[in-house]
């Protein structure tokens, strides 16, 4: 086999975009993460594409070595023990070339797939421990609407109360359009609104811009804004590539919320993973305790509304490359983040 490290971008993009790869993979998104290194592979057997995958590095504060991070990947067949094994010595080639503790993975692998995730468990990745809400990097739990039938049946399959809203909405003159790059400034302020009403730390405008300008000139991005009398009432982030389409970020003020800018607005971008060929429809991340006491449990069940299959991935998976920094770091780093992020909370309330 051979393994062809940044190769022809095309060619690498062709081959996750019609093997289910997700936009996490695409050599686009490495540039949003600006602050990250980035390498892309491709495997090849007799000129034939086994597998592919970019791979993010980030230099770890502190422990002074880095950190390598393969976003809902690699793309590859995970019941071919040939081609993770290759894959696995390969990586540990590459650690050594950029002074790396590990690499984690967070596949699109369903929890269900057992075979997959054994193949990964006797290859020496560590599946880190299972959690039920948003502990991870990524969502271990999503909703995702199968969006193959023609858009009265997908609809006909909401909650009637989820078709009302979306009725309601339309009705009361709530008005849906595709935002430009200058509507980031009003995206971000009710960004912020939401993130102090919903307690989490909202990225920087910079932050959203960078995406616009990298995810937007390739088709994969698009900006939603609602609007009522000329008034922002919400706004989200929608992302199409290959075979899905994923909800990303969503905001919405604390005005006007009877209108129900949010039913009307998912809605439009249902239609647009439709117009783009899509089969799924991704609402992201939801908790895997569904328990209405639990304060995530009203986004539960704004997304089952939509009737999205309830899906749990099989969770992240280490590679360790030293054992003992790797203690270091799966002790330090967490606690440090969590640190950080009670620090920025606390800054942004008192700017209020």
């Amino acid at each position: 086999m051979e393994f062809i490290l940044n190769g022809e971008p095309a060619e690498y993009t062709e081959y996750i975009r019609n093997h289910g790869g997700n936009f996490l993979q695409t050599i686009e998104w490495a540039r949003v993460k600006a602050d990250w290194k980035n390498i892309y592979f491709v495997i090849k057997d007799n000129g034939i594409i086994k597998g592919a995958g970019s791979i993010l590095i980030r230099r770890l504060p502190v422990i002074g070595k880095n950190f390598m991070y393969c976003p809902r990947g690699p793309i590859l067949d995970y019941t071919d023990r040939e081609v993770l094994c290759f894959f696995k010595d390969k990586m540990k080639e590459i650690s050594r070339q950029y002074n790396a503790i590990m690499l984690k993975v967070d596949p699109d692998i369903e929890a269900v797939e057992e075979e997959k995730v054994d193949n990964l468990f006797s290859l020496g990745f560590i599946r880190k421990p299972l959690t039920l809400n948003f502990e991870g990097i990524q969502p271990r739990f999503v909703s995702r609407l199968d969006i193959t039938p023609d858009l009265g049946e997908v609809m006909a399959a909401f909650h009637h109360k989820t078709r009302y809203n979306i009725r309601l909405a339309e009705r009361k003159g709530v008005r849906v359009r595709i935002g430009t790059r200058d509507d980031l400034r009003s995206f971000h302020s009710i960004m912020e609104v939401t993130g102090l009403r919903d307690k989490f730390v909202v990225r920087s405008l910079a932050y959203f811009q960078k995406m616009y300008d990298e995810l937007v000139p390739p088709g994969y991005m698009r900006l939603y804004l609602a609007e009522y009398q000329d008034k922002v009432l919400s706004g989200a982030i929608s992302l199409a590539f290959g075979d899905k389409c994923w909800y990303l970020y969503g905001a919405s003020s604390n005005e006007q919320r009877n209108l129900m800018p949010n039913y009307l607005m998912q809605w439009d971008m249902i239609k647009w993973a439709k117009e783009e060929g899509c089969d799924v429809y991704d609402f992201r991340g939801i908790s895997g305790d569904m328990d209405p006491s639990n304060p995530l449990y009203g986004l539960f069940r704004f997304k089952k509304g939509f009737n999205g299959k309830f899906t749990e991935f099989a969770g992240e998976f280490d590679l360790v490359f030293d054992p003992l920094m790797y203690k270091v770091w799966d002790i330090g780093i967490p606690l440090a983040k969590k640190v950080r992020s009670k620090l920025i909370m606390a800054k942004k309330k008192l700017r209020k």
